[in-house]
């Protein structure tokens, strides 16, 4: 596994994460947001480093990202996420407004239950040739377009009357977090057509002029390619 610090602090937090994981940049804006130093600890899951002995004792279930908090592991990003927010109130991810919550909380689940899951086909195909004789890239391609389209859709029409700057008004918080990486990877990856979501680009747009959302995106992790540079 490859480390990429950024401080010198030995007891500063440690995230294990993959350049190209949104589930592991959600995390990573949550740290820039509240203005914390971590140690990265590249896994290359291209190598199946996820499976490693080394890795398997921070998390049996072999996926990123894990953040390591002193003596304390906690993995999967919600928890991460909200580990950080009780433990670092600074710049808080949840709105004070009880209803604004509920609707912060229907887009992260809808992105991580229900858009996420399916991009992990293309994943597998080139992991598991077996895969490819069932489903072919072409059609796991599609696949995995149509759920992302069919949860852009949900999200549109969910923030209509809720959404500013941000997904629910002038401040960051926890639907951002959720929202800039699907939308990065649906554009970048999945090749989605983004005129037909509006809302959502216009969304983008602030995310790509927020420098905590910024300078969290793949291409600019240290074990992102340099093709991806």
């Amino acid at each position: 596994m490859a480390t990429g610090s950024r401080s010198g602090d030995k007891n500063q937090l440690k995230l294990y994460s993959y350049w190209i994981s949104s589930c592991s940049h959600r995390v990573r804006i949550a740290l820039n947001l509240k203005g914390l130093n971590y140690e990265y600890r590249a896994v290359d899951l291209r190598k199946d480093e996820q499976f490693s002995p080394e890795f398997s004792k921070l998390n049996p279930v072999g996926t990123v990202p894990v953040l390591v908090d002193g003596d304390f592991v906690v993995a999967d990003s919600l928890a991460i996420i909200m580990y950080l927010e009780e433990k670092y109130p600074q710049h808080p991810l949840l709105p004070r407004d009880l209803q604004k919550g509920g609707i912060n909380y229907q887009v992260a689940n809808i992105v991580s239950s229900s858009i996420q899951p399916h991009q992990i086909p293309l994943y597998l195909r080139v992991r598991l040739p077996k895969y490819t004789e069932k489903v072919g890239p072409n059609e796991s391609l599609a696949w995995a377009k149509c759920n992302i389209e069919k949860g852009f859709t949900a999200i549109e029409k969910l923030l209509k009357d809720h959404s500013g700057r941000y997904a629910t008004g002038d401040e960051v918080f926890l639907a951002d977090l959720f929202l800039a990486p699907q939308i990065h990877a649906a554009t970048n990856r999945f090749h989605v057509d983004m005129t037909q979501f509006p809302l959502l680009s216009r969304l983008n747009e602030a995310y790509n002029e927020t420098p905590a959302f910024r300078d969290t995106t793949p291409e600019k992790q240290p074990d992102a390619p340099a093709r991806a540079s």
